[in-house]
């Protein structure tokens, strides 16, 4: 049971970061139909969540883990379409520094972060006490990834990758640092690498073929895409070849955001 949960989780991390990148990549009047579709589908995931709650066994776990995938998708959808982002819309000031840029970067994408965050109470609440755990776990693992991701491009990195960065969404650019290092990305990267190792080490003592072992593999395999994806913003490797496929859009209008399900 260790190679298809791993499969799984990656193959749901590839199709779903490759629709978001379709979907932000088509023409702008097809936003809100795209969001609204995707919304209904995160209402139906969240209903299966709830009704799933109970089932402990491999399927459910499964299933779980895909409508945490889902809902997830339908906000980076939000936020790179300039639906959900912050009420800070404009460059940030070439001499702000210190506390006031952190202020100020934070204005920019906050309420994005605060809809991620009532979104996981909910599956926190929804499946409070249910041995299935497999959703409100999965969309707090990529919660952390995210803000992982976030902080170290704040901060600074060496690939920023900003260059498909959608036009609408231009002015977050201003707020990335561009360093060899930061301090934050070697914690980052070893606290992802030992959700993964613990994750996995849990599947292995939980039972076989059992609702916890594949929940368990599942967050192992998404903590180790967690650890590349954060590999690089440091390696020169510019990852937003690997979604060329995907765009709809010509390749100096690329419209997403590396790794959109994770970051």
């Amino acid at each position: 049971m260790t190679i298809p949960p791993l499969l799984f989780a990656l193959m749901m991390w590839f199709i779903g970061t490759g629709a978001v990148v379709w979907l932000d990549s088509r023409p702008r009047e097809t936003f809100a139909a795209s969001f609204r579709i995707a919304g209904l589908a995160a209402v139906i995931a969240t209903v299966m969540v709830w009704a799933q709650a109970g089932d402990n066994s491999w399927s459910g776990a499964y299933i779980g883990f895909a409508a945490a995938i889902l809902i997830w998708g339908w906000h980076e959808m939000g936020f790179l379409m300039g639906f959900v982002a912050g009420p800070l819309k404009t460059p940030c000031p070439p001499d702000l520094a210190g506390w006031p840029r952190f202020k100020a970067a934070t204005a920019t994408v906050i309420h994005h972060e605060i809809a991620i965050a009532a979104n996981l109470l909910l599956l926190v609440a929804i499946t409070w006490g249910q041995p299935n755990q497999a959703a409100p776990l999965t969309f707090a693992l990529l919660f952390a990834l995210r803000l992982s991701a976030k902080f170290n491009l704040f901060l600074g990195v060496p690939n920023l990758s900003d260059e498909i960065f959608p036009a609408h969404l231009a002015y977050l650019k201003s707020y990335f640092g561009k360093k060899s290092m930061n301090a934050l990305f070697p914690i980052s990267t070893l606290a992802s690498a030992a959700t993964a190792t613990w994750a996995w080490f849990a599947a292995e003592a939980a039972p076989a073929h059992s609702g916890p072992a594949v929940t368990a593999t599942l967050l192992a395999g998404l903590a180790a895409l967690g650890v590349v994806e954060h590999l690089f913003l440091v390696l020169p490797l510019r990852d937003a070849k690997m979604w060329g496929w995907a765009s709809a859009a010509k390749p100096k209008q690329s419209t997403a955001v590396t790794a959109a399900i994770i970051e």
